[in-house]
């Protein structure tokens, strides 16, 4: 069964933590269960995906994206 967001927030390790440290925590412990076992390259499409679903949300044009070695 697939945690909530819920579970995460509830997690016995934050439960002392003020709410928005619980929420970082919460989505924090969330990206890294839904990542765990993915290669870089499936981490890297993972993201890409989550940025560009923000962006969209948003009404945001897409990111444009740079290799480490581009230079305006």
């Amino acid at each position: 069964m697939q945690k909530t967001f819920d579970d995460y927030l509830n997690d016995p390790r934050i439960k002392n933590e003020p709410m928005g440290l619980r929420i970082t925590h919460a989505m924090r412990f969330k990206v890294q269960d839904e990542t765990a076992g993915m290669s870089a390259a499936e981490k890297a499409a993972y993201y890409k995906q989550g940025t560009e679903a923000l962006f969209t949300s948003l009404g945001l044009p897409p990111p444009k994206y740079a290799s480490p070695g581009d230079r305006p």
